[in-house]
Order: C-alpha cells, then sequence, then structure tokens
C-alpha cells in the first residue's frame, strides 16, 4: 500500500465498521469492570516489559510491576531472555525488590531459597527435610512466554496469544526502516495518577485534541483532517499519519513567514526560512532534501532507510490495549497507562524516549528539554500534579483526566457522543468489551 497516495480520513484498506456499542461509565468506575480485565483482558496480550540494553550480561534482571502481578526478565548464560513471575514457590515472598539487578543466582530473602539463572531451585536449607526427598533440581520458577522486537523485551502469560511479531502487526514491517534496533533510551519517566488507564489511552486514540490541548503543535504537525491517515487492523491496534515540518491545514492558521520552531529546523538543515516566507508550505519537500543531502555526513545512517514521509511526518502507533509508540526520524517516544493494583480510578503512566545512537552528538533534544544522550539519564518516578513533568505535550494530556474521571461519576453523564474522526476510540472499547466477556475477537474481525 502507498500511503503517501493517501489523503482521506480513513484508509480504505484498514477501515473496519463498528457496532456502535454505548460506551458508557462503568468501564472507567467499576471495580467489577477492572477484575474482569485482570481476568479476561491482561492476561490475553503482550507486555513491554523492559530493553535488551537493561540485560546486557547473564544475571541481569529487570523488574515490571504490573497490576497485582511483578514479572522479572533474566538474561541468560547462553544469552537468551527469560520471564518468570516475581514469586517464591515456597511460600510466595516477592524474590527480587528492586527496579534492576544482577547476581549470579535469584536468592529468596526470606529463607534463602536459591535459584539458578533457568529458575531451577539450585539450594535450600535442610534439603533432607521434604517428603520425596531434596527438592532441589525438581521446584522451577514459575515461566511466562518472552520474546523480543527491535530494542524491546515483552512477555505474555497466555500460551494460546499469538507470536509476538505476529500480535504487533503491521508495525515490524511498517517501522522497519527506522532502524530503532540500537535507539538509546534517555528518558525513562512515570507517575501515579488519579484517573482510569483507558482515560489516557482514548485520548491516544484520536487527534481531536490537539487545538484544544496542544495549540502549539499546529505551527509544525498538520492535523488537519484531509491531511491526516488513519488505519484500523485486524489485530486491534491502530495508526495515525500526521505531516510534520507543515503548519496545520484545520484550523484558519494562516502565515507568510515560517514560524517557531519551523525557522529553527530549516536552519539546522542549512536552510533560509526567510527564502520561504510566502510558500511555507515548501518547506517540508525542502527539508526532505537537506536531510537526505546531509543526514549521513552528520551521522543519520539510518536516514538511507526511510521513505520521505518518514523522514519529516509524525507516525503514531497504537497499539492494543494500552501502549503507544509515536515515531519521528529522530526520536521515539513509548507511552503507556497501566492499571493501579486495587483502584479503577487511578493509573500509573509511563513516557519512554528514544534516540539514534548518533556518533559524535552528545545532547538530544527531548520532551524536558536537552539531555546528554546516555542510557536512562533521566529516570524518574513522581506523582502527577507535583510539578515534576512527564514531558511538555504528555503533561498537557495528563492535565485532562482528573477532571475527566470525576465527571464520569456523575449522574449526568449517560455514555459517549463520539465524532466521526474518534472511531477509533469506538472500536478500542468494542474489542475491549468483547475481551472482558470473554468474547475473544476471531481473526481478521
Amino acid at each position: 500500500m502507498n500511503i503517501q497516495s493517501k489523503v482521506s480520513r480513513y484508509s480504505q484498506e484498514f477501515d473496519p465498521p463498528v457496532r456502535g456499542d454505548p460506551i458508557t461509565a462503568e468501564r472507567y468506575i467499576s471495580k467489577e469492570y477492572m477484575e474482569a480485565e485482570n481476568k479476561n483482558l491482561w492476561p490475553k496480550v503482550w507486555h513491554l516489559g523492559g530493553l535488551l540494553a537493561e540485560l546486557e550480561e547473564p544475571g541481569d534482571i529487570v523488574r515490571h510491576d504490573f497490576g497485582k502481578e511483578s514479572v522479572i526478565l533474566v538474561r541468560q548464560e547462553d544469552e537468551s531472555i527469560k520471564a518468570f513471575y516475581n514469586t517464591c514457590p515456597h511460600r510466595g515472598n516477592r524474590l527480587v525488590l528492586g527496579e534492576e539487578a544482577s547476581v549470579p543466582r535469584i536468592v529468596c530473602s526470606y529463607h534463602s531459597w536459591t535459584y539458578d539463572l533457568d529458575g531451577t531451585l539450585s539450594k535450600v536449607q535442610d534439603p533432607d527435610d521434604f517428603e520425596g526427598g531434596n527438592p532441589c533440581g525438581k521446584i522451577h520458577l514459575s515461566e511466562l512466554r518472552c520474546e523480543t522486537w527491535g530494542p524491546f523485551v515483552f512477555w505474555c502469560m497466555d500460551d494460546d496469544v499469538a507470536p509476538l511479531e505476529e500480535w504487533l502487526a503491521p508495525f515490524p514491517e511498517r517501522l522497519k526502516g527506522y532502524g530503532i534496533d540500537n535507539w538509546v533510551r534517555v528518558l525513562k519517566l512515570s507517575c501515579d495518577a488519579e484517573f482510569n488507564w483507558k482515560i489516557i489511552r482514548d485520548n491516544f486514540n484520536e487527534s481531536y485534541h490537539l487545538p484544544t490541548i496542544h495549540p502549539e503543535l499546529a505551527t509544525f504537525i498538520n492535523d488537519g483532517l484531509p491531511d491526516t491517515l488513519f488505519e484500523m487492523y485486524p489485530s486491534g491496534h491502530n495508526s495515525m499519519w500526521m505531516k510534520g515540518h507543515q503548519a496545520t491545514t484545520r484550523t484558519d492558521y494562516h502565515t507568510t513567514e515560517v514560524p517557531a520552531p519551523l525557522d529553527e529546523v530549516a536552519a539546522a538543515w542549512g536552510l533560509d526560512p526567510a527564502e520561504f516566507n510566502g510558500r511555507t508550505g515548501d518547506l517540508r519537500e525542502a527539508i526532505v532534501a537537506a536531510k537526505r543531502k546531509l543526514g549521513p555526513e552528520r551521522g543519520f545512517t539510518n536516514y538511507e532507510n526511510m521513505t520521505d514521509q518518514q523522514l519529516v511526518d509524525y507516525f503514531h502507533c497504537t497499539l492494543f490495549p494500552n501502549l503507544t509508540l509515536t515515531m519521528s526520524p529522530e526520536q521515539l517516544q513509548v507511552l503507556r497507562t497501566e492499571p493501579h493494583p486495587t483502584d479503577p480510578e487511578k493509573c500509573i503512566f509511563q513516557h519512554w524516549c528514544l534516540y539514534p545512537p548518533v556518533e559524535g552528538m552528545k545532547e538530544v533534544v527531548t520532551p524536558i528539554g536537552s539531555v546528554p544522550l546516555r542510557h536512562d539519564e533521566v529516570a524518574r518516578h513522581s506523582v502527577y500534579g507535583d510539578g515534576v513533568s512527564l514531558g511538555f505535550v504528555a503533561d498537557q494530556d495528563l492535565s485532562i483526566g482528573t477532571s475527566q474521571q470525576q465527571g464520569l461519576n456523575s449522574r449526568g453523564f449517560k455514555g459517549c457522543h463520539l465524532p466521526n474522526q474518534e472511531k477509533r476510540i469506538q472500536r478500542f472499547h468494542e474489542l475491549l468489551d468483547d475481551y472482558v466477556s470473554g468474547k475473544l475477537p476471531e481473526a481478521g474481525q
């Protein structure tokens, strides 16, 4: 499919019908609905657990807490990675308490039961005091499926879920040209938030909020509906292509001069912004040509495999149910909301930013300002509203969450009323209902 030829709001190839199911408040506030998600949704999807860069040597461990569950990813002696539930088979104690560890063996802090990196029990106190004899070599940590894609490590609780790359389709193929395998995570930000995890998922399933919540983006991202392409895939995922390096056509935004920050971007690529006064629409194509010419000598070796569209546009990949990858040629943002362990009206929001390791580049411009190009240079967890930024655009997205959660608790809210451009929200909730009710969608539906 030639995406560049598309100018309509919805892709003809990827525009499945929706049923029009009501989207009522219970899914955002009900503990019963939360428990149904825990039983029927979360075990049936792949979860992003960490990065390969965190698991370089045998014994390197990353812990990923999800709701009440906890999973550890462990680099093996043969360089493979295994995932285990973070619980000791003896009496259930959590094995790994820190976010990361590097150990020769996994030792429970309660009674010192010791496990090899492959999860096999290798040492216990009083080994002969067990009916049936020494349990070493017989007991194993409970293992989950674990697969990798690009720089990421995923885990899954269910053996019947499709293999990772099949489950991610079509994104492994669509993102191949960016060359993200060795990109560096510079920002690892997260926070506790006072709203249900689906509120931000709804937000990332539409661009209707851009003029009101992100008005400053209008100078360099064209969110006009005729210029934006929405796609909804058989896998349940969806995407949105937005033209970058071009002002919006959604409103009466007009300028004869190149606006900020496009003027700075043009100058950075050797272009004189003044030459484009009165014809700002030509700048996007000129930047493509400049990147083609200057990119390789500046160390952007990934440019040669990108399409012209990828060199200047924004590709928002929204993976069902709770993961978004926002691609631009020099940055990959990972945005995710995960459920609170017990409260349906709270969640954990996570924001990672990855950048290509360009030779000679010491700093990158991030959503929180210029930061050294180093792995996890800024890694922090906060509480939303305490003044610690999650990134300027993410802060704006989160700003509406608490007040929306409060409004959803009102007797006056009778269910969502969506415009056509929010069809991806409608489909998300219909898929969610199918999972929660135990009616998994058939392949291709």
